[in-house]
Order: C-alpha cells, then sequence, then structure tokens
C-alpha cells in the first residue's frame, strides 16, 4: 500500500485558516447580526421616548438660541442628554422639567449607556469566554473517545457507542474539514479542526487521555498513520480502524491497531448472505444495529456461572474471551468457565436503557 507524503486528509485552501482549532458544542446563542439589531432597535427606543418625554413638557426648557423648544430641538436635547455630551445650550428650568430628567431621563441614559456598552463589552469578552470554556474542558476531559473522521463510517460508530449510555461531551472528532467539525459540534460533540496524521492535532484532541480511538478515515493509508501517530501518543487506548481493503488491515493491525474491521468486505458477505438467506441478512442486520432488537454485548463472568459449561448459562453464549484468545462456545478448550473470563452473548436490546460499564456492545467484522 502506498503512503503518500501528503496525507489523504490535507485541508481544502479554504480551510488552511482553521488549521488546528477546537470547536465546542455551541449553546443555543442569537446569531450576532439579529444580536446587534435588536440592540440597536432598543437603543432608538429609548432616544424616541426620551424625545417624546421632552417634547411633553417643552415649555420647562430653555433654549439659548431663540427660546422656543419644537420636536427637533426635543431629539437634538435627547441625543446629546443619553450620549454623556451635554453642550449646555438647551437645559431644563422649571421643577417639572428638572423631576423628568431626575426620574426618568436620567435611568434612560443608564439604560442607553448599556445597551451599547454591553454590545462592546460582548464583543471583546468572547475570546475570553471562550479560552476559557476551553481550558475547563482540556482539565475535564478524561477517559474519553476520540472518533477521527465523521462521515458515515464515523457518524454509524458515535451513535452506536452513544447507544450504550457514552456522553456527546465524552466523544471528540477529528476531521480536516471546518465544515464537518461545524456538523459534529451542532450534534453536541467537541471538535477539532485538522490532519490527524499530525501529533500536534491528536494533542489538541486529548487524545494521551483517550480511553479509544475510532478511527474512520475514507483511505486506508491515512488510517495507517494515523494509529501510527495515536499509538505512539497513547500506549494504553483501545484503537478500532475501518479499512477499505481487506490486504491493508494487516498492516494497519501492526500499526497498532487492535481491532481492524474492513467495511468493503463485511458489507459484501452481508450481501451475500441476504442472497443465500434474506432472513438471515436480517437477524445480522439487526445485530449490528444498537439498541433495538437482538444485540451483542461482552460481559464478564459472574460467579454463579463459574464451574458450568457454556451452554449451562442462562445467556445465549456465542464466544468466551480467555486471556488474549477468543474461543467458540463449541471449542473443547473452552471447558469450564473461569471467573476472569468474558462471555460474548446475544441478549435482547431494552431501549432507552444504558449498557452497564463492565458490558461492551460488540459488531461482527
Amino acid at each position: 500500500m502506498k503512503l503518500p507524503g501528503h496525507d489523504a486528509m490535507a485541508r481544502h485552501p479554504e480551510e488552511q485558516h482553521t488549521t488546528h482549532r477546537i470547536k465546542l458544542p455551541q449553546r443555543t446563542v442569537e446569531r450576532p447580526l439579529r444580536q446587534v439589531t435588536r440592540r440597536l432597535a432598543m437603543a432608538l427606543f429609548v432616544l424616541a421616548l426620551t424625545t417624546v418625554l421632552v417634547y411633553i413638557d417643552r415649555d420647562g426648557y430653555h433654549d439659548n438660541s431663540d427660546d422656543r423648544l419644537d420636536f427637533l430641538d426635543s431629539a437634538y436635547y435627547a441625543t446629546v442628554t443619553l450620549s454623556t455630551t451635554g453642550y449646555g445650550d438647551i437645559v431644563p428650568y422649571s421643577d417639572s422639567a428638572r423631576l423628568t430628567n431626575i426620574l426618568l431621563v436620567t435611568p434612560l441614559r443608564v439604560l442607553f449607556l448599556i445597551i451599547l456598552v454591553g454590545t462592546t463589552l460582548e464583543v471583546l469578552t468572547e475570546r475570553t469566554r471562550e479560552e476559557w470554556r476551553l481550558s475547563r474542558w482540556r482539565s475535564n476531559l478524561r477517559e474519553h473517545t476520540v472518533v477521527v473522521g465523521f462521515g458515515t463510517k464515523g457518524r454509524s460508530a458515535i451513535q452506536t457507542v452513544c447507544a450504550t449510555g457514552l456522553k456527546p461531551e465524552q466523544i471528540v472528532v477529528v476531521d480536516p474539514s471546518a465544515k464537518v467539525i461545524d456538523a459534529a459540534t451542532a450534534e453536541g460533540y467537541a471538535g477539532v479542526v485538522g490532519d490527524a496524521t499530525r501529533s500536534d492535532v491528536l494533542l489538541r484532541a486529548e487524545v494521551q487521555r483517550a480511553r479509544q480511538i475510532i478511527i474512520a478515515t475514507q483511505r486506508d493509508d491515512t488510517a495507517v498513520l494515523v494509529a501510527l501517530t495515536a499509538r505512539q501518543l497513547n500506549r494504553g487506548a483501545k484503537i478500532v480502524a475501518a479499512v477499505r481493503e481487506e490486504e491493508n488491515a494487516p498492516l494497519l493491525r501492526q500499526s497498532g491497531a487492535d481491532a481492524v474491521i474492513t467495511s468493503a468486505s463485511a458489507a459484501g458477505r452481508l450481501l451475500g448472505l441476504s442472497v443465500l438467506s434474506p432472513s438471515a441478512g436480517m437477524v445480522m442486520e439487526d445485530l449490528i444495529q444498537q439498541g433495538s432488537g437482538l444485540d451483542l454485548v461482552e460481559r464478564p463472568v459472574i460467579k454463579a456461572e463459574v464451574g458450568l459449561s457454556v451452554r449451562e448459562t442462562d445467556d445465549l453464549v456465542v464466544s468466551v474471551v480467555r486471556g488474549h484468545r477468543v474461543l467458540g462456545y463449541d471449542d473443547p478448550a473452552v471447558g469450564k468457565l473461569e471467573l476472569t473470563d468474558r462471555l460474548i452473548t446475544i441478549v435482547r436490546a431494552s431501549p432507552g436503557t444504558a449498557v452497564a460499564p463492565d458490558i461492551k456492545p460488540l459488531r461482527p467484522n
């Protein structure tokens, strides 16, 4: 397999300015243009209200130019007053006008300044607030799942792990496309824009503290490079990767992947099985979909099952995991179940119920 000098996850030209940027899920926030429009409307309303108040009590004001106060003069006085300019050419001299300034115009002036200053402060503090969110996110991120690639395979993998009880805030998506990361954050996942074959990008995803890494890239050579980089940064994480060509699976395992799924071959086998037996194909499709119908799960052996044979357990056991070996239910080497064994069983899914932490959902190759 050819490993190109420039990785297949290279960025599009328009996305080069977003390199290595971390994006967190956004809260429901009003669009900037709508915010500015709303605040401008509020400021104009305050200005108009002040103008009307001054015009109603215009006889209580003195204009140095002509001793008359028309509507334009009222608007002018309201403008210079709310902006705290105060030229002094128009002044209130009656008790009612001064009382109106104390009780109504002054609070409106304060409100007007709050609207203007609030807009400015929000723009100035947005970056600081985002940096604080990123710092808090990094400090709280532990034992999470990093998903490289948010295409069809990546989305399906995330849906599966979330069906077992994993929270969206425990998932970090890495993809070179800023638009793809925007889609990921819109669904509640944190995202890192960048080339996952680079160690600095994976470090921004805190891969060194991740519990598991899912590699769902579009090309096999990219998957190999990502696996090599991820394994170098995190020796203990479980790495699961998908490849298109079965001949590339051994290379990916040598690169550090614990499990390799051959997507093209798996789809082809399912198609062939469905041709030979549509019912068998439906059962396999049901097993692949987590959370409905039948599910494949991996669970530990309980004390009551120790010393029993596979057929004597209550669950439908298909395999026994003993050490680093996976033994079929009919393998003579299984013998009696041991406390350190783990069972791969087929169970009836319970929609809406999270899987226990010691039970792992499985996906057939």
